[in-house]
């Protein structure tokens, strides 16, 4: 294994592999999106989740849907041994509903989904938020929350929200009220990743004491472009995050085995050889 964390009673390492090239949304372009869902099939999905541990990466995160609440039942179903961190599905209209159903499958924790949580505290009714986590909670589960502004997470702190955990996106592609990819995949054209984001949500994740997993770190693909800048870009994320953190990278090995060179190049930043 990767080094490890302790996250919410189970030990997870500290390269997470993140769900949004599974359920096709890249971040980048609608073409990349299809390219993406079409090389996601069922099999290559658990082709994935296994290749993931066999190079030493222990845990998935994953959106709640249909699609990914199946490929984790088959890949238990198949022996797997992989942890699975759920998100939220923003397309449910019913979020309770949802965290009942992904409940079910049995992921380690479920957290909010960061756009849901942005919209609610663009809209000022971020308080909404705690109550899902409570639903979480009710379920015997650990909450946490998912936010691309580093102030929803310190207003979170001082309040002192019952959130184990943060999934924390070193860009915030959220400046405003915004409709998510599951329902508007256009609005990618708006995003931006500009390079003073990443240092604001890294210093606001050392300030908090709960672990954070930061996503997001090759600002969807446009950071990792070269080995080189795909070792800068971890080599910046685990070096500004606390020890107890980790790192959520999407992976999509169409192209090049990048569960192997991620892997490979986290275990040498972080001193594993």
């Amino acid at each position: 294994m990767l080094p490890t964390i302790d996250f919410c009673g189970h030990k997870i390492t500290r390269l997470i592999c993140g769900g949004n090239p599974q359920s096709g949304y890249s971040h980048f372009t609608n073409e990349m999106n299809w390219e993406m869902v079409c090389y996601y099939t069922m099999p290559n999905i658990q082709k994935l989740m296994n290749d993931c541990f066999s190079h030493g990466i222990n845990t998935v995160q994953t959106r709640g849907d249909r699609l990914q609440m199946r490929a984790y039942l088959e890949h238990q179903l198949g022996g797997g041994q992989m942890h699975w961190i759920a998100q939220t599905a923003s397309e449910f209209a019913d979020i309770g509903a949802n965290i009942a159903e992904i409940a079910r499958y049995k992921p380690i924790a479920i957290y909010n989904h960061g756009t849901h949580t942005d919209n609610s505290w663009h809209s000022g009714k971020i308080d909404v938020v705690r109550d899902f986590l409570k639903k979480i909670h009710d379920l015997g589960l650990p909450a946490g929350i998912g936010t691309h502004i580093p102030e929803v997470i310190q207003y979170a702190e001082e309040k002192g929200w019952e959130a184990d955990f943060y999934m924390a996106c070193f860009y915030n592609l959220a400046r405003g009220y915004k409709t998510a990819p599951a329902t508007q995949q256009g609005k990618y054209a708006e995003e931006r990743f500009p390079p003073e984001d990443p240092p604001r949500m890294a210093a606001t994740v050392r300030a908090c004491r709960k672990p954070c997993l930061g996503f997001k770190l090759m600002a969807a693909s446009r950071n990792c472009t070269t080995p080189e800048k795909t070792r800068e870009a971890f080599k910046f994320g685990y070096e500004n995050i606390k020890p107890g953190d980790a790192i959520v990278v999407g992976m999509f090995p169409k192209h090049r085995d990048q569960v192997a060179e991620n892997a490979g190049c986290v275990r040498e930043i972080l001193g594993q050889r």
